[in-house]
Order: structure tokens, then C-alpha cells, then sequence
């Protein structure tokens, strides 16, 4: 009897069945993960529809009336709409720019070290920041920076007049900057010293034969070596140009530097949660979601191209 033959249909379908079979204890595992970004990640986003209707919580999604686009024709209409997008963006871009900076210097820097004790406090101090929460460190900042802090203390005695960093719109966005920098640089340093530990050791005595001090070397060595996991972390940050840090500013931001300091997500806050404009502040938040989206897309296709990074 000639067997009969399986449509492609079956075959693919058998060949779930045998993978899944083959690494059902891994699966297991993830379902657990798995269930909970469903539950808290994918079922709200039914309250996308709050966008386009104008939504009264009494009537709840399905009894209030439908709006179309009328809440984003709002968004646009809003006379300061454009400065909040530009302050996000502003803000954003000094971040990442400097947050890249930074990181990378501190970590030529530490790669110098010849103590190794003393090169891993440095590292592990320099850290610590990252795992503390901004409502920690917002109140710290707050006093330090306050008028009669100890940095306008310090700067009183240099002959210098106090300067308002937290209500100041010429400082503020300086000062959320510096404060980003200084609680994640240490952090991202780990990443670039495991890329410095990489190079090989071969290349550094060869230099020191050939008479290269050690800029030479940290130039035509360390650098070079290091530079495929620069493209990687610039290119992957593209996708947060569009987060500023909710919580940095809202911890340290108030009404007098709103021109200067307000972000799209804390002005979905106020008019979502504060002025109760639900509908409103759906809309501007589903539109930096379709922009973040689009940008987490060009992210990666800038990193698989420059960088060679692939996720499938």
C-alpha cells in the first residue's frame, strides 16, 4: 500500500507538536511570565478606544458617544503642545547623548586602573545610584539644590549669587540632565567595560614595544575596540527619544518650569488624572506610543545594520 501523503498543513502542525513536546519544561517556565504581561500589557490596551470617544466614566466604553479624531485635532490645537513635544525631545536627545558620554570616558578611565580593590569600589560606588528609586533621590536633590542648599552654600563662598536650578527655566533642564547622568553612568559603564575586557591583551604589548604611551594606546587600541558596542547602545537608545524620565521630572519639576520642564508624559498625567480629561490624555498618550513604536522599529534595524545586533 502506498502511504498517504501528509498536506503541508499537517506536516508543519506535527512539527509544533514535536517542538513544543521536545522543550515543554521551558515553556512552562515562561508561561507563567508570559500570563502576566497578557493580563497587565495586552488586555488594558482595549482602553485605547478612550481615544477616540468622548469618554465619561458613568457610561464607561461602551456607552460613550464617539468622538473620531476629534481629541487628537485637540492635542494639536493646544497652544502649548508644540513645547511639550520639543521639551521631550530636548531633553531626551541630552540624555542620551550625555548618557552615553559619560560612561564611556568613566570607563576608559577606570580601565587605566592597575589596583584591582580600588578599581571595583570605585565601580561598585559609582553604581549604587542606578538601584536607588527618584523618589529617594528627588528629595535629595531638592535640598541640595533649594536656594539654601549646600551646592548655592558652596557657590556663595566661590563669590557667586544663588541660582535656582528646580524653578529656574535657564537651569532646570540643565540640572535633569546632570542629575539622569550622574544615577545611570556607573551603571552604564558595566557594559563597556565587559566590551574593554574583550580586547585582546596582545594588542596593548605590541604597542608598548612599538613605544606607544598610553593615549596612544587608549586612542588606537582601546577605542577601536570598543566602538561596535557604541553603535549598539547609540543605535538601541533611539527608541527612548521619546522618554525624558516620567519620574525624574515629575519628582522635581513645578508649575513655574512647566515651559521649559513639561514632558508628554507628565502632561498626560495632569490632564489625565488631574484635570480628568481622560479621553484627551489617551490620545496623546496612544500617539507617543505609535512614534515610540515606529522608532523601537528603526532602532533596531540601524543596530542589525551598523552593528550586526539581531534579535531573530
Amino acid at each position: 500500500m502506498i502511504a498517504a501523503r501528509q498536506s503541508p498543513v499537517s506536516t508543519a502542525r506535527d512539527a509544533v507538536l514535536q517542538h513544543v513536546t521536545k522543550h515543554g519544561a521551558l515553556y512552562l517556565m515562561v508561561l507563567p511570565a508570559a500570563a502576566l504581561v497578557f493580563i497587565f500589557n495586552y488586555i488594558p490596551m482595549y482602553g485605547i478606544v478612550i481615544a477616540f470617544q468622548d469618554y465619561q466614566p458613568i457610561h464607561g466604553f461602551s456607552g460613550s458617544p464617539f468622538a473620531g479624531l476629534q481629541w487628537f485635532r485637540a492635542m494639536f490645537s493646544m497652544p502649548d503642545s508644540g513645547q511639550i513635544f520639543y521639551n521631550t525631545l530636548f531633553i531626551a536627545l541630552l540624555k542620551i547623548i550625555f548618557g552615553q558620554l559619560a560612561p564611556i570616558t568613566f570607563a576608559l578611565l577606570l580601565n587605566e586602573i592597575a589596583v584591582k580593590s580600588y578599581k571595583r569600589t570605585i565601580q561598585t560606588l559609582t553604581y549604587l545610584p542606578h538601584f536607588l528609586s527618584w523618589v529617594m533621590i528627588g528629595g535629595i536633590f531638592i535640598d541640595l539644590l533649594s536656594t539654601k542648599g549646600i551646592i548655592n552654600h558652596f557657590l556663595n563662598t566661590m563669590g557667586v549669587e544663588s541660582i535656582f536650578f528646580l524653578g529656574s527655566n535657564k537651569w532646570f533642564r540643565f540640572t535633569l540632565v546632570v542629575t539622569d547622568v550622574w544615577k545611570g553612568f556607573g551603571w552604564g559603564t558595566i557594559l563597556y567595560l565587559a566590551a574593554l575586557s574583550g580586547i585582546d591583551p596582545n594588542l596593548y604589548e605590541a604597542a608598548v614595544v612599538d613605544g606607544a604611551n598610553r593615549v596612544r594606546r587608549m586612542w588606537h587600541i582601546t577605542l577601536p575596540g570598543i566602538v561596535p558596542t557604541v553603535v549598539l547602545l547609540a543605535t538601541l537608545s533611539l527608541r527612548g527619544i521619546l522618554d525624558a524620565g516620567f519620574e525624574q521630572v515629575f519628582m522635581l519639576y513645578n508649575p513655574a518650569v512647566y515651559r521649559t520642564g513639561d514632558i508628554i508624559d507628565t502632561f498626560v498625567y495632569r490632564i489625565g488624572l488631574i484635570d480628568a480629561q481622560y479621553s484627551l490624555a489617551t490620545a496623546v498618550g496612544l500617539l507617543k506610543s505609535v512614534i515610540g513604536l515606529f522608532l523601537i522599529a528603526l532602532s533596531y534595524r540601524l543596530a542589525a545594520r551598523f552593528a550586526n545586533y539581531r534579535i531573530f
